[in-house]
């Protein structure tokens, strides 16, 4: 469905200046947010004890807290509404792995007055545990981004390469230091929402610059912003449908997919607007920073057919029995 015509070209690099002293703002100020109030590792990589608690009625937190402050066991620990008023979960940092009664019956013990209720889960997740978790998260993302520089630069040229690497970097950054900036708790679905980022982030850029890149080979023209110009504004159609159909889809779960997946779906509005913005505004403008050269990419796209072409007709000739 074809839901924009192409009519005239937007002088999308006109902009790109602008476009990326905005983006270095955010990005220094998600650094900022990051080195002063810090990510909030969950327990999944924290390590610590989770208990999701269902009264019958609304949950009585304050009567709560009372009653749990008398055990040392739960010491410092949290209390929050886990989406919807009957229902909490109980966080402590620490594991209560030494512990030799069932968490859950100490919780029922130490609750035990504020009402009617039952203890839906309990999650123990030691301190190593959650140290090597977050270590091969950290390595997750790496390898993740280190995989796509050699897939771009395979498939396209390195500077191509070097512009969708900023633009992932420059999506994770302002995603983590939204992150931070709530004070979400980082767990493994966050991490997953950040792994899908890179390749929704990165399937936009592609297809930027693919057109690109069919404009360079096909164009007489050989400005590069013109090129870039033109081939942004022919997938503007294709980027505003799939961005819009995206975002609607995760802002329906981040509202009403309940307190389980609202960090991951979170994590993943921030990262439609920012890679969808990024794809445009951050990875094209790099190519021309980098110093393309339309005319070079001509003159090895014709060295490399002649080479092509060579090595067919010698094919042929072998072939045929002709040396």
């Amino acid at each position: 469905m074809e839901f924009f015509k192409y009519t005239k070209t937007f002088n999308f690099m006109g902009k790109s200046k602008f476009a990326m002293a905005f983006s270095i703002a955010l990005m220094l100020a998600s650094y900022a947010v990051l080195m002063t109030k810090g990510l909030n590792y969950g327990v999944d990589f924290a390590g610590g004890t989770i208990v999701q608690v269902k009264y019958d009625t609304t949950a009585p937190i304050k009567a709560m807290r009372d009653k749990l402050k008398e055990n040392p066991l739960f010491k410092d620990a949290s209390i929050t509404e886990f989406g919807s008023p009957d229902e909490v979960i109980i966080r402590m940092k620490t594991s209560t792995g030494s512990v030799t009664k069932d968490v859950g019956d100490v919780t029922r013990a130490a609750l035990k007055g504020t009402g009617n209720f039952k203890v839906r889960r309990v999650d123990i997740v030691g301190p190593k545990v959650g140290s090597e978790l977050k270590e091969k998260g950290i390595m997750s993302l790496l390898l993740a981004i280190l995989g796509i520089l050699i897939y771009v630069a395979f498939r396209f040229e390195w500077r191509f390469a070097v512009a969708s690497i900023v633009a992932l970097v420059h999506d994770v950054s302002i995603a983590s230091g939204a992150i931070a900036l709530v004070g979400l708790d980082v767990n493994l679905d966050v991490l997953a929402a950040l792994l899908t980022l890179l390749g929704y982030s990165l399937n936009d850029t592609i297809i930027v610059f693919d057109r690109i890149r069919e404009g360079i080979v096909k164009s007489k023209n050989v400005v590069l912003d013109e090129i870039i110009n033109e081939s942004i504004t022919r997938t503007l159609a294709r980027t505003t449908l799939t961005s819009l159909t995206t975002f609607f889809v995760v802002f329906t779960l981040f509202m009403f997919g309940g307190e389980i997946i609202h960090a991951f779906a979170f994590t993943l509005l921030i990262g439609i607007i920012v890679g969808t913005y990024s794809s445009i505004f951050v990875a094209s403008p790099i190519l021309l920073w980098f110093g393309f050269d339309v005319k070079n990419y001509h003159v090895k796209l014709a060295e490399k057919a002649k080479r092509e072409a060579e090595k067919k007709r010698m094919r042929e000739q072998y072939e045929s029995g002709v040396m």
